[in-house]
C-alpha cells in the first residue's frame, strides 16, 4: 500500500487565496491517489496562525464539505510562520509516513510534489524544493535573497541555497525534529542538521496568486538576523577580531602621537580626533548590539515557553483512530 502524505500549509490572513489553493491541492491529491503515489488516507492540513480574517472559517468549511481531503489546525494565537510550520508537522508526525510543507500563496510549484515523492520512494528521507531561478523577483528582492544565502554560508550555517520551506520529510526525520527544542526557530538551518539521505528537486517559483506578501522587508531582515544568530557564533568571533585590530591601530596611534610630541609638532587636528572617537564609539555600540542579540536569545531559551499552542485539530482520520481506540478499551 502507498504511504500516507500530509501536506502542511501555514496560513495567516490568506482568505483571498485559500479556496484556490484548496482547489489546486485537491486536484493534485486526486491525481496522486489515482496513480497509487500516496494512500487515500493522505490529507491536506491548513494551519491557521492566528489569522484576523475568515481564514479559519474557510478551513472549517473545507473540512466539513470534503473531510477526505482537508484537515485544519487552529493555533491559539499568532506564533509566526516557522512555529506554524512546526506545529503542523508535530501534530501529524504520528499519523503520516511523510509530510510536505509549503506556503499557501501558490508560489511553490505543486507539480514538484510528484518528483519529491519519487525521491522519497528511492530512499531519500528529506527532499528540498529548490528554486531554479528568480525571474519573478524584483532586482532588490533577488539581490537581498541571494546575499542572505551567501552570508549564511559564510557564517557557517549549513543551509540549502535558494531553498525556503518547500520540503518533504519522512516520519523518521519528523521524530528527530521533535528533539530540537530551541525557541528561536530557523527550520532552514535545523533540517540539514538532522542528516539522513537527502535530494533536491528544482522548480520555478510563480507570482503570488492573490493577497499580500506576509514577509515585508522588516520581517525579512528580522528573519535573517534570527537565522544568523541561531546558527553561528562567527559574529562574536568577528567582534574579537575587530577588537584586536583596533588595539593594534590604537598602539600605532599612541606611538605616532609620542613621536610627533618629541619632534615638536604637537598641534593635532580636531577633525582627526573627533573622527577617531566616533569611529571607535560606533564599533563599541555595534559590538554591544551583537552581544545583546545573543543574550536576548539565551533569555528566550531559558524561559522555555511553548513555541505554539494548538487550539483545535479537525481531522476525520484522527477522530476515527480515537474512536477505534475507545472501542478497544
Amino acid at each position: 500500500m502507498a504511504d500516507t502524505l500530509y501536506m502542511v500549509i501555514p496560513c495567516y490572513n490568506e482568505e483571498a487565496v485559500l479556496r484556490e489553493t484548496a482547489s489546486r491541492m485537491k486536484e493534485k491529491y486526486v491525481s496522486l491517489i489515482g496513480r497509487g503515489f500516496i494512500s487515500p488516507e493522505s490529507r491536506i492540513v491548513f494551519v491557521n496562525d492566528g489569522s484576523k480574517d475568515s481564514t479559519w472559517q474557510i478551513i472549517e468549511e473545507l473540512h466539513c464539505s470534503e473531510p477526505a481531503f482537508f484537515s485544519g489546525i487552529d493555533l491559539a494565537r499568532n506564533s509566526g510562520h516557522q512555529n506554524a510550520v512546526l506545529a503542523g508537522l508535530m501534530t501529524v508526525k504520528d499519523i503520516c509516513d511523510m509530510a510536505i510543507t509549503m506556503d499557501a500563496d501558490l508560489q511553490d510549484d505543486i507539480n514538484a510534489i510528484d518528483a519529491m515523492i519519487e525521491k522519497y520512494n528511492e530512499g531519500c528521507q528529506v527532499v528540498y524544493g529548490v528554486r531554479s531561478a528568480r525571474k519573478t523577483d524584483t532586482f532588490f528582492k533577488r539581490f537581498t535573497a541571494e546575499s542572505f544565502y551567501r552570508f549564511m554560508k559564510a557564517m557557517g550555517a549549513d543551509i540549502v541555497y535558494n531553498h525556503a520551506d518547500f520540503r518533504l520529510m519522512s516520519r523518521r526525520v519528523l521524530q528527530e525534529l521533535d528533539g530540537f527544542r530551541e525557541v528561536n526557530l530557523f527550520l532552514r538551518g535545523i533540517v540539514p542538521l538532522i542528516g539522513f539521505k537527502s535530494a533536491n528537486v528544482y522548480y520555478e517559483r510563480s507570482e503570488r496568486f492573490a493577497g499580500e506578501s506576509k514577509y515585508p522587508l522588516k520581517k525579512m531582515l528580522a528573519f535573517a538576523v534570527n537565522g544568523i544568530t541561531s546558527f553561528s557564533t562567527k559574529p562574536l568571533k568577528l567582534i574579537t577580531g575587530i577588537g584586536f585590530l583596533m588595539s593594534l591601530i590604537s598602539a600605532a596611534a599612541i606611538i605616532w602621537a609620542f613621536v610627533v610630541k618629541i619632534l615638536g609638532h604637537s598641534e593635532l587636528g580636531w577633525s582627526s580626533t573627533m573622527c577617531s572617537i566616533w569611529f571607535i564609539g560606533g564599533i563599541q555600540i555595534l559590538a554591544l548590539g551583537i552581544i545583546g542579540e545573543y543574550i536576548g536569545k539565551i533569555y528566550a531559551e531559558v524561559k522555555q515557553r511553548p513555541r505554539y499552542i494548538v487550539a483545535d485539530f479537525i481531522n476525520d482520520t484522527e477522530k476515527r483512530r480515537k474512536n477505534d481506540a475507545e472501542k478497544d478499551t
